[in-house]
């Protein structure tokens, strides 16, 4: 039997069962939590990424900027360049990897709060005090580890120490080999390798920065003619400053300090030279070397010939030439103004063919 359509519309309605209805309700709120999750950890992923972009380019602007600057290449390039190049080289990219690990942190931390949030927005109420006990607990467990990364930020951000540096921790010394904001790894000159955990690190010595000096304390007996070793000394030195090869790695002109002291059997003379930092051991080993042959060859007998490193108030008071401030001197009237001199002022042909000063 046919059924009009014109009737169809006045056929009663058949409600369906409570269990389907209840079904329908819970695959819509599953549904709905289950997108609310899906879109917060897609926006945490392409926040991250965006991130990860901006951070990279700014890293990678900073040392293209410096490998520019040096006319180099390569970064290994950069140690050829100036040192401040180098190091911010190393300085950038350990803070943009430190940057990138406490936004990852921090996305996480933040995407799992808000996808708790939709979740059940109750359950994240009481999860409150369990989280802030647990923070605590953790805080207070590790605190070394807090300490550790802070000291290492801090040891990182103002450059205390870079890879490929010599330095001393107190607990190790030697070259750095690698520098995170949790440890410092420093190979000593046995092979062993150290890790240094940065919260314990109280002083830093660092023998690879700026500039170092060769202090070479020469023995000879104590009848020599002490003007002659001098004028020896001095001028040898001299002639190694002015050498093409070495001159490159000499910041400044050798100085003589003279008679440091006299014994039963020798006198002692003094001679130091400053220079680079990482050059120090090679010119000093030359300039011993040097030494030795040119008081040989003036007939004066060498019993010793060492290297000195002054340390403690004798250390504090032989550190001239250690740049102190410079302030400008009260105007004094009738006084013709010296002009600055550099240390190595090339000097100047004249006319007449004849070199002058």
């Amino acid at each position: 039997m046919m059924i009009p359509f014109d009737d169809m519309d006045s056929l009663p309605e058949t409600p369906l069962p409570q269990w389907w209805e209840d079904m329908l309700l819970l695959l819509r709120d599953v549904g709905l939590k289950a997108l609310a999750v899906a879109i917060i950890i897609v926006s945490c992923v392409v926040i991250g990424l965006i991130l990860r972009v901006v951070i990279r380019r700014v890293v990678h602007r900073i040392v293209d900027t410096a490998k520019n600057k040096a006319s180099v290449d390569d970064t290994q390039a950069l140690e050829r360049s100036p040192l401040a190049d180098m190091r911010l080289v190393q300085r950038t990219r350990t803070l943009g990897t430190i940057l990138q690990n406490i936004v990852n942190v921090m996305l996480v931390v933040i995407a799992i709060v808000l996808v708790v949030n939709a979740l059940s927005p109750s359950l994240l109420g009481s999860l409150t005090l369990l989280t802030a006990a647990v923070g605590a607990g953790l805080g207070f467990g590790a605190q070394n580890i807090v300490k550790d990364v802070l000291n290492g930020m801090f040891i990182v951000a103002e450059d205390q120490i870079g890879i490929g540096d010599v330095v001393d921790l107190g607990l190790a010394s030697g070259v750095v080999e690698y520098v995170s904001v949790r440890i410092t790894q420093v190979r000593d000159v046995n092979g062993t390798l150290w890790y240094v955990r940065n919260g314990e690190v109280t002083r830093i010595g660092n023998m690879s920065q700026g500039w170092a000096r060769a202090i070479i304390d020469i023995g000879v007996p104590i009848d020599s003619d002490l003007e002659q070793v001098e004028h020896t000394m001095l001028e040898t030195a001299q002639g190694l400053a002015k050498d093409p090869k070495w001159r490159t790695r000499i910041v400044e002109k050798p100085e003589l300090w003279g008679l440091e002291s006299v014994g039963g059997e020798a006198l002692v003379v003094r001679i130091v030279v400053k220079t680079r930092a990482n050059a120090k051991d090679d010119v000093a080993q030359e300039l011993r070397r040097r030494l030795r042959a040119a008081l040989i060859e003036k007939e004066i007998a060498v019993p010793s010939l060492v290297d000195v490193v002054p340390t403690g108030l004798d250390g504090a008071r032989r550190v001239r030439g250690a740049n102190p401030p410079r302030t400008r001197p009260n105007a004094v009237t009738g006084v013709p103004v010296i002009p600055d001199r550099g240390i190595w002022r090339r000097k100047k042909q004249s006319d007449d063919g004849s070199t002058q000063k």
